[in-house]
């Protein structure tokens, strides 16, 4: 499970070889002003064209080249809302990787407390890294339609989940799912929202720490972050990494809402 670490923390570990920065926005946002010794890992070049999460073996070959290897432990930063970061934490621990370190505050905390950033790129040192797939933080539309008792929590808009939004001409959501707002999880200095207030949205939800909990958005990204949520709450929770997007392609059941 991903830690969350202060910016005092990765201040003092900026230069220290046991530990690599990396930086996963888009590359005009990290060449906008980064930590210095932050290498660029964009989040989402761990997906295809069809927003498909890429084979293990690429997402292996991508985070070797930004420097990643068995020797060292990442820590991860992002700016507001903290979606690519919780993408890459998802895609290390899916890896095998138990080591994953995130600043707590965002990258606009790090500028305001006037701490050191440079705006060229830092060259990674390409390395091995050798991943240990974990399978049991992702799951799929055939595996969550045989598990019955699985609590799915779509993280998307209201609007989307009710189906007043439509996506590909099949609105709606997956049958039982429960609705949480992606933005409620985070606050705007960073990161993630009080433990209370993320505990109070799970238990209005109707989510027990016992339950098997499945987080689900259009195509993963969002449910990155809700996954990352549960997760530090304690409960078991899976990434349905397809999301919406593969069910509504594989012509699966979907229901409706309507907000009265």
């Amino acid at each position: 499970m991903a830690q969350f670490v202060t910016t005092a923390w990765v201040a003092e570990r900026l230069d220290d070889p046991n530990f690599i920065i990396l930086d996963p926005r888009r590359p005009m946002k990290y060449m906008s002003g980064h930590l210095r010794s932050a290498v660029n890992l964009p989040a989402y070049k761990s997906f295809d064209a069809s927003l498909a999460l890429r084979p293990v073996e690429t997402l292996a070959q991508q985070i070797g080249t930004a420097g990643l290897d068995d020797h060292r432990s990442p820590v991860l930063y992002d700016s507001y809302d903290g979606q690519n970061a919780s993408v890459i934490a998802w895609i290390l621990e899916y890896l095998g990787r138990d080591d994953v370190h995130i600043m707590d505050r965002f990258y606009d905390t790090w500028l305001a407390e006037k701490r050191e950033v440079l705006y060229k790129p830092v060259d990674a040192v390409a390395r091995t890294f050798g991943p240990r797939v974990n399978p049991s933080i992702r799951i799929d539309a055939d595996a969550i339609r045989a598990n019955a008792s699985a609590k799915l929590v779509d993280f998307r808009s209201i609007e989307e989940f009710t189906g007043e939004r439509g996506m590909d001409n099949k609105p709606g959501h997956i049958p039982g799912a429960k609705h949480i707002f992606w933005r409620d999880l985070v606050t705007q200095e960073g990161f993630l929202a009080p433990s209370d207030k993320l505990q109070d949205l799970f238990s209005r939800a109707g989510l027990s720490k016992s339950d098997t909990v499945v987080s689900y958005c259009l195509s993963g990204i969002r449910a990155c972050v809700g996954y990352l949520a549960l997760k530090q709450l304690g409960y078991n929770v899976q990434l349905y990494d397809g999301s919406y997007r593969d069910w509504a392609l594989r012509n699966l059941p979907v229901e409706l809402f309507q907000r009265r």
